[in-house]
């Protein structure tokens, strides 16, 4: 089987976030699940992507992190097509369909640039409780009486506070805002905490962040040791749902590019841009809405080979 090794969100080597890409041939299945489990775990990636070519415009992907498989991985979907374009499978400026766990998104490619759709945000509920939230940043390693009543303001809404929310974009996970990158870069996690603390909520982990300057929309940092993965460089489905949660509080506008930085702490700082749209269905009377979120950017090739498994 060959693979590739792709820095997702990132156009220089080195950066982004790195994700181990296998692609089977045409003819052959997905291998055992504990095969593929071991393959990303001895690529030691936090995630490994198994591709499975399913028609001329259509491929199947499963994602595995060296502890589990999860439904969904944005980065390692960005690292997918990347390496599929590299492999001379598949063309530049054209649309593709991604078959994963999380349901079959669209995938538009250009200028090399690859746009993901994310599966349709759900609001799975608030941490409001000053016990709950003392509970939170505490395991987090930041006071609650640091961070208490976060609040923005700006041209989109009033000064409103803002709580912790749980949000999926394909994998659940927690939002939690902070007042300042300075408090970002504070962030030192009770990693055993947080593992129980994310089975309690039935969630991947923790995507904290700050509001950002001028072009920035938000610095970022993800933490989901619950699947062996201590902190991340770049979670594109962490920033789908960080984009719906702006969305919600009325912090971006719609249809406009939103940019996130996240891996800055790792020394590997990764770009993920953003579009959430709203789009009315007319069959509709009372013209029902749905909300659409695309999560992009460019992949970079580090290396490519052989895997002799299966």
């Amino acid at each position: 089987m060959k693979f590739y090794i792709v820095d997702a969100f990132t156009d220089v080597l080195f950066g982004g976030n790195p994700a181990g890409i296998v692609i089977l041939e045409e003819s052959a299945k997905f291998p055992e699940d504990e095969l593929m489990r071991k393959t990303a775990e001895e690529l030691r990636y936090s995630e490994t992507a198994f591709i499975l070519r399913i028609s001329e415009k259509e491929f199947q992907v499963r994602y595995f992190t060296p502890a589990a498989e999860v439904d969904l991985c944005g980065h390692a979907t960005i690292g997918a097509f990347t390496a599929l374009l590299a492999d001379g499978q598949i063309k530049d400026r054209d649309s593709y369909f991604c078959h994963t766990k999380a349901g079959v998104l669209n995938i538009d490619i250009k200028d090399r640039f690859v746009m993901m759709d994310m599966g349709a945000p759900v609001s799975l509920g608030k941490i409001e409780s000053e016990e709950e939230l003392n509970e939170l940043y505490s395991i987090m390693g930041i006071p609650y009486a640091d961070a208490a009543k976060i609040t923005y303001s700006g041209e989109l809404h009033s000064s409103s506070r803002l709580f912790p929310e749980l949000i999926s974009t394909g994998l659940p996970d927690i939002m939690m805002p902070l007042s300042s990158q300075e408090m970002l870069s504070r962030l030192s996690p009770d990693f055993d905490a947080l593992s129980k603390l994310s089975e309690k909520y039935q969630v991947v982990g923790v995507h904290a962040f700050a509001m950002g300057e001028e072009e920035i929309t938000a610095h970022c940092r993800n933490f989901a040791p619950l699947y062996g993965i201590n902190e991340e460089a770049a979670t594109g489905t962490s920033n789908g749902a960080l984009t719906y949660y702006l969305y919600k509080n009325g912090m971006i506008k719609e249809n406009a590019f939103n940019t996130f930085i996240q891996g800055e702490a790792m020394n590997r700082p990764s770009q993920i841009l953003s579009r959430l749209a709203v789009q009315k269905d007319s069959s509709f009377e009372e013209k029902e809405s749905t909300v659409k979120i695309q999560v992009g950017g460019t992949g970079t090739v580090l290396a490519g080979g052989t895997i002799y498994i299966g």
